[in-house]
């Protein structure tokens, strides 16, 4: 992992350089590591809000379902048949001990083993006390609780290692003190760099550039397309971090580039990867049938598109539904969407050869809707007026 870019840092680090290598080697039993998200929304992100209590159960739901798949994905596509189990991810609330700790005992326990200088000296907390909002009392006590969860899962799990973004370092920390002060046991942190984009500014919902692992917020084709579009000084970093690809694997794949950049190799083959851990094998040719359709007019594609993938695809597009009527041409098609403006004008529209049905552009208004051509097998025509104006057709008792 540390080869792959994966760690930025490890800490204690004499006790981890001591202990973890021998701890974490192949064929020992699997070592329990904590890793919290904070259910503020419904798929993974970093910011917090506060929100009601039955919109947290929901969110909290939600990511259980998106993790349980990724790490179903996970084993079902790269776990090696009899090869041994890598053991496994246990999905926990801490509402569960969080909920029935009574605050004086928590603050007499818990409360009494953490130090204030170090919860105040954290940068986070400091930049948080001089801004002009200034620090909540929950704020401040958060490190705690995040402690609080390390010792739990310490004692009932046998957690010996938290992970967590490199922002989260000195939450960490205080997980690490609690535990070490309240046990002898010698317990580690590791941080993961965060990832940035091109000009340095930190992924995420904030920044407005999040990638979601929810299939409602971020498709498959989005996700696919949002790695095959990762520029050449990025790409060997992502491939290390979020494949499972071997590195002489990804050392050959961009010695391969350098000779044929024109083919965007490591680009395609980070898209195929991450969205076949995401969304499975079905998400990844949901992907590329997208892609095709796209930006390759593949009729083809387009038949064998599901409603879902069409409104994944165009989530733009308005959804309208009519029935054939015989001899209905494109002109009728066009005005029934309300596709184009009624007169003059809209029929001048198809005639300069701005209307393409399924791919394919139209001039004579008067050409007559054909079944296989302008209607597709599965019952639908895919409309586009000027660039960028998509309308979904679903024909009725065909």
């Amino acid at each position: 992992q540390c080869e792959r870019g994966l760690f930025q840092e490890v800490f204690p680090a004499q006790s981890a350089e001591e202990q973890l290598p021998a701890l974490l080697e192949p064929g020992r039993p699997p070592l329990a590591a904590y890793c919290g998200f904070d259910p503020t929304a419904d798929s993974l992100h970093r910011a917090r809000e506060l929100l009601p209590a039955g919109r947290v159960r929901a969110h909290a739901r939600a990511l259980r379902a998106g993790l349980e798949r990724l790490f179903g994905n996970h084993q079902e596509l790269f776990w090696e048949p009899g090869a041994g189990r890598l053991g496994h991810a246990a999905l926990l609330d801490n509402a569960r001990w969080l909920g029935r700790e009574p605050l004086l005992r928590f603050l007499g326990g818990a409360g009494g083993r953490l130090r204030m200088g170090t919860l105040l000296s954290r940068q986070s907390c400091q930049a948080r006390l001089r801004s002009a909002e200034g620090m909540s009392l929950a704020e401040f006590v958060y490190p705690a609780l995040q402690a609080y969860d390390f010792l739990h899962l310490h004692q009932h799990h046998g957690c010996r290692i938290q992970l967590g973004g490199h922002d989260q370092m000195g939450n960490i920390m205080s997980g690490y003190e609690l535990v070490t002060k309240m046990t002898g046991t010698d317990v580690f942190g590791i941080t993961v760099p965060l990832i940035t984009s091109t000009t340095g500014d930190k992924l995420g919902k904030t920044a407005g550039n999040a990638v979601w692992l929810n299939r409602n917020k971020t498709s498959p084709f989005e996700l696919y397309q949002f790695f095959v579009r990762q520029q050449d000084n990025v790409v060997e970093k992502y491939l290390k971090l979020f494949t499972f690809l071997p590195l002489e694997e990804i050392a050959h794949i961009m010695e391969m580039h350098a000779k044929e950049p024109e083919k965007w190799g490591p680009q395609k083959r980070l898209a195929a990867e991450v969205t076949k851990l995401v969304h499975g094998r079905e998400g990844l040719e949901s992907a590329k049938r997208c892609t095709k359709a796209l930006y390759y007019s593949s009729v083809e594609a387009l038949e064998e598109m599901s409603d879902q993938e069409l409104q994944e695809l165009f989530r733009q597009a308005t959804s309208a539904e009519l029935m054939l009527e015989p001899g209905m041409t494109v002109l009728n098609l066009c005005r029934k969407a309300n596709a184009i403006p009624d007169g003059p004008s809209g029929y001048q529209k198809i005639t300069d050869g701005g209307v393409s049905i399924n791919g394919n552009r139209v001039t004579n208004p008067e050409t007559v809707l054909i079944l296989g051509q302008h209607i597709l097998k599965n019952g639908v025509s895919l409309l586009r007026v000027g660039k960028k104006n998509y309308y979904i057709i679903k024909w009725l008792q065909l």
